[in-house]
């Protein structure tokens, strides 16, 4: 029996096929396909969830391969995915029902699903699949900003059983105003004087220009720089999507009356290396501050 997921890699989501196969001989739950710590936990929570709702568990050997084995799994989205691929192959159920969805959730011991990191990059990536997307009611509503009209929240893993078998219907996620709304920041009319200063950042907002301020302690330049926010466009649609992905692999929540207000990032002018331009190996992709910035202001004070 097949389900799909998604993984995380950076600011990526690439598709996991997560595999399960029931066999006889001794009583055993075997994890396979390059799994992590808290992913291998999963069968506990799973094992738990399935016998508190009623479900029971098999007691034949279960084999679950995250394919593809090359690609590090992290997180405890895949909760739902294996819960689902166990009770489809024990009721059999016909693969076609499967085929165009794709679950992420985390399992609580109880079968309720908790909230997981990353929702909108990965209904960014199912919708690009043209696929649906369900995940825990607490994520549905960051997930349908990148997916509006294909994500479906559930609160309950009896739910998400019941949907699959057309006994109960999920409810389409609505993602919040996304307007124009912009942050509340400084207002350039409200800077006294600096005229010619304000007329560079004018002329840098509009055009896209790196900008240099120079001059002595306290005349006003972190102030001004402040300003800029306030003077460029709204970000495009593709613009807050990757944005989005990025803050999601820093772990960073969406606001969506933010949704399309550029960035503002003014990292302290110690910062380290590592903390400035990102880091991180394999699964555990970590952006900097030059790519929280995508889009919008990196501001460097102390440049000197």
């Amino acid at each position: 029996m097949r389900v799909y997921s998604r993984a995380l890699w950076g600011a990526e989501a690439p598709q996991v096929r997560v595999e399960v196969h029931l066999a006889g001989g001794l009583p055993q739950f075997m994890l396979v396909g390059l799994p992590e710590a808290e992913v291998r936990e999963s069968r506990e929570r799973v094992r738990a969830a399935l016998i508190h709702c009623g479900f029971g568990f098999p007691a034949r050997r279960v084999t679950v391969n995250l394919a593809p084995a090359e690609l590090p799994k992290q997180s405890s989205r895949f909760d739902l995915p294996i819960a689902i691929g166990i009770l489809a192959a024990i009721h059999h159920l016909p693969p076609e029902i499967l085929n165009k969805l794709e679950f992420a959730g985390e399992l609580a011991l109880s079968g309720e699903l908790c909230a997981i990191h990353g929702a909108l990059p990965m209904a960014v990536a199912v919708a690009r699949a043209g696929n649906q997307f369900v995940v825990s009611a607490d994520s549905a509503t960051e997930a349908a900003c990148g997916f509006p009209g294909g994500v479906y929240g559930a609160s309950h893993l009896r739910q998400v059983w019941n949907y699959l078998l057309g006994r109960h219907s999920l409810v389409l996620a609505e993602a919040k105003a996304t307007g124009n709304e912009r942050p509340v920041a400084l207002d350039l009319a409200q800077v006294r004087g600096q005229r010619q200063a304000k007329r560079v950042l004018e002329i840098a907002a509009s055009g896209r220009h790196h900008l240099l301020l120079v001059g002595p302690p306290g005349v006003g330049k972190s102030l001004l720089a402040r300003c800029l926010p306030g003077l460029c466009a709204p970000m495009t649609e593709e613009e807050a999507l990757a944005l989005a992905a990025i803050r999601a692999a820093h772990r960073e929540p969406v606001d969506p009356y933010q949704w399309r207000c550029r960035p503002f990032r003014h990292p302290h002018h110690s910062v380290t290396t590592a903390a400035l331009m990102g880091g991180g190996h394999g699964g555990h992709l970590h952006p900097g501050e030059v790519s929280l910035a995508h889009g919008g202001i990196l501001h460097l004070d102390e440049l000197g």
